[in-house]
């Protein structure tokens, strides 16, 4: 992964998370690292322990960010789930994509990133 890529990332996830508690999410965690894959944000919703998804992109002028979340990365998606059915087994579980497109040059005045959450994203 090139530094572009990983500061790309590292910034979109930081923007979901203001988001999210914007949203009433309380955050239990970040970049939490598993031998089937990798939460990106773990957070708590009410009631709901919600494992967030975050794709980040600079354009969508080959496809959304949340398209991203293809066959393969919803079957890891799907091991994290029973995983943290066996941590949290008194909570449902879901899945949401924060989508977010970062336009470039990034910082520009005036120009917001475009964010999209996807509750319940990917089901099982």
């Amino acid at each position: 992964m090139t530094l572009f890529r990983k500061r790309l990332g590292q910034s979109g996830e930081d923007l979901a998370c203001r988001f999210l508690k914007k949203q009433g999410y309380k955050i239990l965690g970040r970049n939490l690292r598993y031998k089937f894959g990798e939460i990106d944000i773990l957070a708590e919703d009410g009631e709901d322990i919600v494992l967030v998804e975050v794709k980040t992109k600079t354009s969508s002028d080959f496809g959304q960010p949340f398209e991203e979340v293809d066959y393969f990365k919803k079957k890891k998606l799907e091991q994290l789930c029973r995983f943290l059915t066996q941590k949290y087994p008194e909570k449902n579980i879901r899945v949401d994509v924060v989508s977010i497109e970062i336009g470039l040059p990034a910082g520009e005045a005036g120009e917001r990133p475009k964010i999209e959450h996807l509750k319940n994203a990917v089901e099982f």
